[in-house]
């Protein structure tokens, strides 16, 4: 599989440019004390589509020739990347067909419909994910725009790691969730391009741990179908994502559902932000080991803020 470049990267972002925010840096006086580190949170969340993963999917649809995009675009997610493939297909005007589990969040599901995806549902594991999948791409011939594993996207995930660089006055470490590994794969190849120094810290829930597995066996290990709180980091690591995170990162982190819950509760209130507990496990890993990031300057990426208000895990 083809692996994407630095410049691979640099051309995703001026292609996406017109159809991406560049996000804020939110600093937090109380949470630089309670863990002893200068925190920097890429708020991601305020992006377009409330999600990353509008960057991925609008470099794969706004790269596409027009003969590809006649035929529109397909994919299976349990929610972002399905939401941000329908904004980036309904503003170039090209059909978008997406598999989600049914157990998704309604409030991602509407979304998806809001930007004129059209929506399968499957059983939430990966096995019948992929099979609905085959069934829905072979009777719409759309073009597949994986998740995560496709280096388009990777290329597209790349260019937040580049704005936090720039938005930052230098920082010892990054720290991002972890499900499928495409904005850690983004990072990875932002960040060992531009600042090989930083560390590169992924945080995964105990409950979906595959990557921490992965990463200390020393090949891949997936699970087919884990429950947490964490709903958009229930994926397991592909070849391409593999290759970034056995390469790049330097270590891998956990943490309960409790520490999950509690750090996105916590930035609710005190950073007055709303986020999804996918996106607080950075959060949590910090708190749980203060002392691996004490005295350092660390951005943290805030991956989304798409939350069923409804079904709050508090």
């Amino acid at each position: 599989m083809e692996i994407p470049t630095y410049e691979d990267m640099l051309a995703a972002h001026d292609r996406i440019r017109p159809h991406i925010h560049r996000t804020p840096i939110l600093t937090s006086s109380y949470l630089n004390e309670l863990t002893g580190a200068r925190l920097f949170f890429k708020c991601e969340n305020f992006q377009n589509a409330g999600a990353f993963k509008v960057r991925g999917a609008s470099n794969a649809v706004f790269g596409l020739s027009e003969a590809e995009a006649a035929r529109g675009v397909c994919t299976h997610s349990s929610g972002n990347h399905a939401l941000s493939l329908s904004y980036a297909a309904g503003r170039r005007g090209i059909p978008c067909h997406v598999v989600m589990p049914r157990t998704a969040p309604q409030a991602k599901k509407d979304a998806v419909r809001g930007y004129g995806g059209i929506i399968t549902e499957c059983e939430p594991s990966t096995s019948s994910r992929e099979a609905v999948f085959a069934d829905v791409q072979a009777a719409t011939g759309g073009n597949f725009v994986h998740p995560y594993n496709d280096p388009r996207v990777i290329a597209g995930q790349g260019t937040c790691s580049r704005e936090l660089l720039e938005q930052t006055d230098g920082l010892d470490m990054v720290v991002a969730p972890i499900g499928g590994g495409g904005m850690i794969s983004g990072t990875c190849l932002t960040l060992s391009s531009l600042a090989p120094e930083v560390k590169i810290i992924a945080a995964e829930p105990e409950m979906a741990d595959d990557a921490y597995r992965s990463f200390k066996a020393g090949h891949i290990i997936a699970d087919d179908a884990p429950v947490t709180v964490a709903d958009g980091l229930k994926v397991p690591l592909k070849e391409l994502t593999w290759h970034f995170v056995s390469n790049h990162v330097t270590d891998i982190m956990t943490a309960s559902e409790a520490e999950i819950i509690a750090a996105m509760k916590l930035t609710w209130q005190r950073m007055k932000i709303v986020i999804e507990a996918s996106c607080s496990v950075p959060l949590a890993i910090i708190l749980k080991n203060k002392d691996a990031f004490a005295g350092k300057r660390v951005g943290v990426i805030i991956t989304g803020g798409n939350v069923d208000l409804d079904a709050l895990p508090w």
